[in-house]
């Protein structure tokens, strides 16, 4: 435990690059609204130790083996920074969740909830193969809706989730339920 952070599979890296990669994540009060705590993990992405630590994590972390998923899916847009250098890294391919509208013609959309009001997410049509079995990976979990909607793209395009991986979770919000039986890792958990 790191202050108000509890450290959950990041401790397969150790204990002394655990604590390094926590003490990089800033919490910003009142954005994008208030009484929301925004969990900033991008210093962790700007530093060289901080990105090796997370990316170790991230794969010994892996909530199923390698070799029952074929890609990874990102969810815009923090899940855009280290889901592809994943994918490289485990020889999987890349699937872009995109916010509504960033895409071009031909896309498959989901409408969805969070914690401060409402979203779409889409993906191209042609983005998953049938039956392509599919990670999905984010930096945080909230109320899971967003995540939930990335699942059901994936589901609607004829793939299948074979798990979902997070960097951060906030405790209390249950975002975790909403996804189901679907194995789940999160290398932290903080207060919402």
């Amino acid at each position: 435990m790191t202050g108000d952070i509890t450290i959950k599979a990041l401790d397969k890296v150790g204990a002394e690059d655990a604590e390094y990669l926590v003490s990089l994540i800033r919490s910003i009060p009142g954005f994008p609204k208030e009484g929301i705590i925004f969990r900033d993990f991008m210093p962790v992405l700007a530093d060289a130790r901080g990105l090796d630590v997370l990316m170790r994590a991230l794969e010994a972390a892996l909530p199923v083996p390698a070799d029952e998923f074929d890609s990874i899916a990102g969810l815009e847009s923090r899940g855009f920074l280290f889901g592809p250098a994943l994918a490289h890294h485990l020889g999987k391919g890349f699937i872009a969740i995109r916010k509504a509208g960033k895409l071009p013609p031909e896309t498959i959309g989901e409408s969805y909830e969070l914690e401060y009001g409402t979203a779409s997410v889409e993906i191209e049509t042609m983005a998953v193969r049938p039956g392509e079995r599919v990670l999905i990976v984010d930096d945080l979990i909230a109320t899971g809706g967003t995540a939930k909607a990335g699942a059901d793209l994936i589901e609607k395009a004829g793939g299948k989730v074979a798990g979902f991986s997070f960097v951060m979770g906030l405790d209390g919000l249950d975002g975790l339920a909403k996804l189901g039986d679907v194995p789940s890792s999160m290398l932290v958990s903080m207060p919402a």
